[in-house]
């Protein structure tokens, strides 16, 4: 554990006892992740390339020993504890999830699907008390939500007992993000979270869910990975990113296909025959994004990381002009960050704001973070907040 992993899981201890009156019987944590390329293609059964990054959200938990079949959850971001009881969360979810607060959803969903899941009835479990701290930045486009998620996970099932996987995990996370939490994401950060692995990206098939490790190689070629937080807010659960899928969905079904997975570049004539500009804009930003994913590994395989900032630089004019969901923070950090040097640079996640990323030689980070702040004072936009991040591994105890 790193020093500040160190900090942050005595945090969530500290509010476990504050909270709840006695000690944690450990801590689990899960980290957040940084997409290198591939953004909005996962839910659409396309490839990314995520990695999972130093910053994680840590778990605090202990069984309950009044031997009450209930779930609490205390976290640092808010100052009320949630309780329901663990045979009443199949009532609460998905149809009462308004009745809690967003926050504690992530985790009470987990808690739902991971009994779901496993077969498991709720009274053959202990009731547990879990308290959350994180340094995972939120709204960054960093996925906090999936390091919620993936904490959860892996303490609910080592103290349950429950055996399943990792893919199964992060099926079990994206069911509570799509239902319990109401926000339809794909599984990417998930499964980011849960097999990460230090100093490499996840090539993900999100039909398959066949996931390889590919080397990335930052560290020998001089490299480190800017992340720009432009402290603009998202929420996933807007209209915004739900339109956006539907969209998607429009246009696999005007081809005739299950999902855009199975749309090449050479059918997007033909699709611009059969559905407004809109929408074939969103479904032209998929289709090559996905294409761009496949030629990132072949470049990180081939020619090293140095020869991939074409490709990131082309997903971000994607995502602005097709995809429609940066916003002008994250095109001035882009900008700035290739005019002072950078080797590629592009929005991650989501969209609506959050954090731009940029690969950059190591003597050229106090130039790229130099320029991004000027030219964020310089637009009238406050201070990003601008820190490197390093792939890391995956969700594990503590």
């Amino acid at each position: 554990m790193t020093a500040t992993d160190i900090r942050t899981a005595a945090i969530a201890r500290a509010l476990f006892a504050a909270r709840f009156g006695a000690d944690a019987t450990g801590t689990w944590s899960a980290p957040g992740r940084v997409n290198l390329i591939g953004e909005h293609t996962d839910y659409n059964d396309g490839f990314v390339l995520p990695f999972a990054i130093q910053h994680r959200t840590h778990a605090a938990l202990a069984p309950r020993a009044d031997g009450v079949f209930r779930v609490r959850v205390a976290s640092t971001f808010d100052d009320a504890t949630v309780e329901v009881a663990l045979d009443e969360l199949d009532a609460l979810f998905p149809e009462q999830r308004d009745d809690v607060p967003e926050w504690a959803r992530y985790p009470l969903g987990v808690a739902w699907a991971l009994l779901a899941a496993s077969g498991t009835d709720p009274s053959a479990v202990s009731g547990v008390d879990l308290a959350f701290a994180s340094d995972v930045p939120v709204g960054a486009g960093l996925s906090s939500s999936a390091a919620i998620e993936g904490a959860t996970a892996v303490a609910l099932a080592d103290i349950w007992g429950i055996d399943l996987d990792r893919i199964a995990l992060a099926k079990v996370g994206r069911r509570a993000e799509n239902e319990a939490v109401g926000a339809p994401t794909g599984i990417m950060d998930q499964m980011a979270s849960l097999l990460g692995r230090a100093d490499a990206a996840i090539f993900l098939d999100c039909r398959s869910l066949d996931a390889q490790v590919v080397d990335l190689g930052f560290a020998d070629a001089g490299l480190e990975l800017v992340v720009i937080d432009t402290g603009v807010k998202h929420s996933h659960a807007t209209g915004g990113y739900g339109e956006r899928r539907a969209a998607c969905e429009r246009g696999a079904a005007a081809l005739g296909v299950p999902a855009l997975r199975d749309v090449s570049v050479d059918d997007l004539p033909r699709l611009a025959e059969l559905v407004d500009e809109v929408t074939f804009r969103r479904v032209r930003h998929v289709v090559t994004e996905n294409q761009r994913v496949l030629d990132t590994v072949r470049t990180l395989r081939e020619e090293g990381p140095r020869a991939i900032g074409g490709l990131l630089v082309a997903s971000h004019v994607s995502m602005r002009d097709d995809f429609e969901i940066s916003v002008p923070e994250l095109d001035t950090a882009v900008e700035a960050a290739l005019s002072a040097g950078a080797v590629g640079a592009r929005m991650t996640g989501g969209g609506f704001g959050g954090a731009a990323i940029a690969l950059v030689a190591h003597d050229l980070v106090p130039a790229v973070t130099d320029a991004a702040t000027a030219a964020f004072a310089a637009a009238g936009f406050a201070a990003p907040t601008i820190f490197t991040v390093t792939p890391s591994a995956g969700a594990a105890r503590d």
